[in-house]
């Protein structure tokens, strides 16, 4: 966590470069991560960024701060993070487990094998894909047909590709650890 929050400051020049040689020996296994940023304001937190790898193609480390400056700087959705909006930033950190394909008999089954508050998805049809964190469909309420849904328009795919048989679901699990408040305490977050 802290060495995302880092990462981005020393990349804006409002800290030293962290120094990752003291990283413990658990983020130099390969992870999928995502890095995300929420922007404190009126209506509570709002999404400033969020990228990362979905496949274990990198050492954590690597992958994490490569992700925490790409949700910074490169998120296509926002304009780049200024210093001055750094106080009002969270930052958030999923680690993820390998995406595992569901298996089904028919597509409509897909809702059954959804645990909303668990799971996060990833669903393609030919070169599009969507992925949404686990967090995503509690934040949101959505049910688990709702959340195969909105992962569809992610994709750039009507909300109801999957339920076509050649639309591809995948699901994975996160273990997300998140600032309280902009440098404030982290604490691992439980989705309900």
């Amino acid at each position: 966590m802290r060495l995302a929050r880092a990462t981005i400051e020393a990349r804006l020049g409002l800290a030293e470069a962290p120094n990752v040689a003291d990283a413990p020996k658990a983020t130099y296994e390969k992870c999928g991560v995502f890095v995300t940023l929420n922007k404190l304001g009126a209506g509570g937190h709002n999404l400033r960024g969020c990228i990362g790898y979905p496949l274990p193609y990198k050492r954590l480390i690597e992958a994490l701060t490569e992700s925490a400056l790409n949700a910074a700087f490169d998120d296509p959705r926002f304009p780049p993070v200024k210093a001055s909006e750094m106080d009002r930033i969270t930052v958030e950190v999923s680690v993820l487990t390998p995406p595992e394909t569901i298996k089904v008999g028919s597509p409509r089954e897909y809702p059954e094998h959804v645990k909303v508050g668990t799971d996060g998805l990833i669903i393609g049809r030919g070169m599009k894909r969507g992925l949404l964190l686990p967090q995503v469909a509690t934040e949101w309420g959505w049910d688990p047909e709702e959340f195969l849904s909105q992962c569809c328009l992610k994709a750039g795919l009507p909300p109801d590709a999957w339920l076509l048989e050649e639309t591809e679901v995948e699901r994975f699990q996160a273990i997300i650890f998140g600032e309280e408040s902009p440098r404030g305490n982290v604490s691992r977050h439980k989705l309900t």
